[in-house]
């Protein structure tokens, strides 16, 4: 099965929920594709100042207005949607993505890895990595510094997942490298959607990498982004490619894991 896929880069502005739907879905609109990542907190922005600005920023998830939203733009556009936000479920906050089909809303994923002061604001995630079979493919989330550790998309291979959705704010310069391995290791293709642009308040500043890539089980980035701009990216991913986990006549590269020796992973 081979489907077409891509990603959103853009620069949110923050605390401009109206502005950057509409900016969100006038990309949106140009793309031809069957699955789209749009980047973390791409509703709100990122640089958050406290925790009362985090929850004036949340939703509820699936009744708020940004799901609502995507769900009319996965509609309209007959796509499945995976974006980042800022969930509110009872008294506590999720760093949150939505996985979003022609039909509606289908799941959630709660950023497992917290990065920096994320973990001032939001409660790490209580759910799991998931795998979700969507008809044009088995689809697994995780968010931005889920990268850093290779078991996030290790456990998400070991389920099935095919295509990896990947939303981040980046700010370290590694990950865009990084997930070449990490689809290597895996055999799985990976979307990273990153935003652009930089942001400054309350004293502080990030200015975000951009570069976001569809990155193949071969190790092949099959498109990437500039580092400043407001881009779309899509790639045919054939996802035959994923299903054959085999290196060469002697190696298969999840039947020879030796999970005996790696008890201390675990510790």
């Amino acid at each position: 099965m081979k489907i077409k896929a891509g990603f959103v880069q853009f620069n949110p502005e923050f605390g401009a929920v109206e502005e950057n739907l509409a900016r969100a879905w006038a990309l949106l609109a140009a793309m031809d594709a069957q699955l789209v990542v749009l980047p973390e907190f791409f509703n709100t922005g990122y640089l958050i100042a406290s925790r009362e600005e985090a929850w004036s920023l949340g939703e509820e998830v699936p009744k708020g207005r940004t799901t609502v939203a995507l769900s009319e733009m996965a509609r309209e556009k007959n796509l499945h949607i995976v974006a980042g936000l800022i969930e509110k479920s009872g008294d506590k906050l999720y760093n949150a993505a939505v996985l979003i089909s022609p039909g509606g809303y289908v799941d959630k994923y709660r950023k497992i890895h917290l990065f920096n002061e994320e973990k001032l604001w939001f409660a790490p995630g209580d759910r799991g990595f998931a795998v979700h079979d969507l008809g044009i493919g088995r689809i697994g989330i995780m968010i931005c510094f889920d990268w850093f550790f290779p078991e996030s998309m290790r456990v998400l291979a070991l389920q099935g997942a095919e295509v990896v959705c990947h939303p981040a704010n980046l700010v370290l310069p590694f990950c865009q490298d990084a997930m070449i391995t990490r689809c290597l290791e895996n055999r799985v293709y990976a979307i990273t959607a990153n935003r652009t642009g930089t942001e400054t308040r309350a004293g502080k500043s990030f200015r975000y990498t951009g570069r976001s890539q569809i990155t193949a089980p071969g190790a092949q980035v099959l498109c990437q982004a500039d580092a400043g701009t407001e881009e779309i990216g899509t790639a045919e991913l054939d996802l035959a490619v994923v299903r054959d986990k085999k290196i060469n006549a002697f190696n298969d590269l999840f039947a020879d894991r030796r999970t005996g020796h790696y008890a201390k992973i675990l510790s």
